[in-house]
């Protein structure tokens, strides 16, 4: 199962609208295109929008006013602001616009997305089961074959962030994005020693521990259904 929604991106900068709308459909997002606050209220309020990327600084309606509109129409949609001020009361006052989460211009791809997927969450389902491994998200539980097996926090939320993506390859700067919260650990063996974990408490009594996580040697990491 992957985890698929359509993401609004309410940016009037192309040259950073187009290479992030490219982005977010090789992730498999569905995503419209607002160059203006405007057109992102319209397609805020009218549209079935799993999450907002929205500038802070958009011609017509300005992205505060425009996250104010959303929530005033008490629509529940996550919104991540864009926002190249650096001073942390322009953030706040975005928080306290109602947006969920911020992230400062320039931004990283990876982490960007790993945002997005974190907000996305709160719209993914409670189950999940791909391949004889069940995650019950609300309870912390994994069953693999029946069969309920411990995982530390981190472990978790590795294997939350693979079976979200069951047949994808997950970078390994992604990962350290959404889990660690730091894509710039390229040469730590943190992730490396977390996924060996996994693999052996996944496989239980099974010596092929590649069995349901492959790796894709340079790229990452793809759960796959074994």
């Amino acid at each position: 199962m992957v985890l698929v929604a359509t993401v609004l991106l309410a940016e009037d900068d192309p040259a950073i609208s187009e290479p992030l709308s490219r982005a977010l459909e090789r992730e498999g997002y569905s995503v419209i295109a607002a160059p203006d606050g405007a057109a992102a209220v319209d397609a805020a309020l009218t549209g079935d929008i799993g999450l907002v990327i929205l500038d802070l600084g958009l011609p017509q309606v300005d992205g505060l006013e425009v996250c104010r509109r959303i929530r005033a129409s008490g629509r529940d949609i996550p919104v991540l602001m864009l926002t190249a001020r650096t001073d942390e009361v322009d953030f706040v006052v975005g928080l306290d616009a109602g947006a969920d989460d911020y992230v400062g211009k320039p931004f990283r791809l990876a982490e960007l997305l790993a945002r997005v997927r974190a907000l996305l969450r709160r719209r993914a389902p409670e189950v999940i089961e791909i391949g004889g491994v069940r995650m019950e998200t609300g309870a912390r539980r994994v069953m693999v074959d029946g069969e309920e097996i411990g995982l530390a926090n981190k472990e978790f939320e590795l294997l939350r962030v693979l079976m979200a993506r069951a047949g994808q390859v997950v970078t390994r700067e992604e990962i350290l994005a959404e889990v660690w919260n730091d894509p710039g650990m390229k040469t730590s063996k943190t992730l490396d020693m977390h996924m060996s974990w996994l693999r052996r408490k996944l496989a239980g009594d099974s010596s092929d521990l590649d069995r349901r996580i492959a790796t894709v040697r340079g790229v990452g990491f793809r759960f796959d259904a074994g």
